[in-house]
This record gives C-alpha cells, structure tokens and sequence, in this order.
C-alpha cells in the first residue's frame, strides 16, 4: 500500500502586511483594509513563523491534503484582498423598459424593471463599495466573500421565473470578477 507523507504546505507574507493568527482565527492589515477568517478543522495547525504562514497535517490522507490546499486559498485571498482588492463588474441591460438603478443608504433600488410599479431592492453589505456609472455597477471590497455576495443580490434582485432569459434580456448581470471576463 502506498505510505501517504504528512501534508505541509507555506505562504509567504508580504512585507508591508501584518498577519496575526489567536484562537483559530486569521487577521490580515494591509493597505486596502483589514479581513479575517476563522480556519478550524481537527488534526490541522497552523503557525506564523516569521514571515511564512505554515499549514500541517497530523492526519494522512486525501481528504487532509485538499483541506490544506483550500486553507491555502482562503489565506491567499485575505493577503490579496488586502492587498489588491476584489472588483466585480455587472451590465444594466434594459431593452423593454427604462430601468433605472440607484444607491440610497445600504441598498441599491431598481425601479421601472419591465415596468413594475413597485422597486425591487438589493442590500450592499457592510465594508462593500459599490458605484453606478451609466450602465455598469462596480463592486468593491477587500473580502472576496462579501463583494461576490453583493454582486450575486443585484443580479437575483432582477430574475424572473418562467421567463426565457434569451428573449427577455431585461435585468443586472455579472460580466467581470476580480480581473476575470465571464463569456
């Protein structure tokens, strides 16, 4: 049978970031804010040592390599978050009627969506920029999480059942995440 080693696996953290992990729970500071998340799973530890964030392994198997490996995407999205930000891009497509979208306190209201009298509503959570220039919406935030949340309300916030999307094109959608086009 084949001897599966323990797992272990480094993130270097840049200079001008401050990490600090108490009690399971990783705080990144860095130029664009500050993020944190609680990383917690038995048999798992993890260490700041120096300027490198060491994740270890006691138990062998599959299953503990791809937990290391998601840890290590969670850490690298903190430390990027931080660092550059997450921006997500989203189209108003209006072709039946006029919609418009605007921002009133911590929602974003869409009024004359396929001429409905009542506006619809999406919430913008807290630490989460977003801004409106013509037809695109901008979605800015250090926390990977909460911007694709947003992002995710406001194109919900126009989805109609049992209409074919191909033809009635009306409605707010994702064209752009974090530096990726959507095709």
């Amino acid at each position: 049978m084949k001897e599966i080693k323990e797992f272990i696996q480094e993130i270097i953290i840049p200079k001008d970031i401050t990490l600090a992990i108490e009690n399971y729970v990783i705080k990144v500071k860095g130029p664009k804010g500050e993020n944190e998340r609680r990383l917690f799973y038995p048999g798992f530890e993890i260490k700041k040592i120096d300027n490198k964030v060491t994740l270890k392994s006691n138990v062998k198997g599959k299953k503990s390599k791809k937990i290391i490996n998601t840890y290590k995407a969670h850490i690298q999205n903190l430390i990027n978050g931080v660092t550059e930000g997450f921006i997500y891009k989203l189209k108003i497509c209006s072709g039946h009627f006029p919609m418009t979208v605007s921002i009133e306190g911590n929602n974003v209201i869409i009024k004359n969506f396929f001429g409905e009298k009542v506006p619809r509503k999406s919430k913008i959570l807290e630490d989460v920029k977003v801004n409106i220039n013509g037809d695109i919406i901008t979605v800015e935030s250090c926390d990977k999480e909460k911007a694709g949340q947003v992002s995710a309300n406001l194109e919900k916030a126009t989805r109609r059942a049992g209409f074919d999307r191909r033809i009635f094109g009306d409605g707010i959608y994702i064209f752009e995440k974090s530096g990726k086009e959507i095709k």
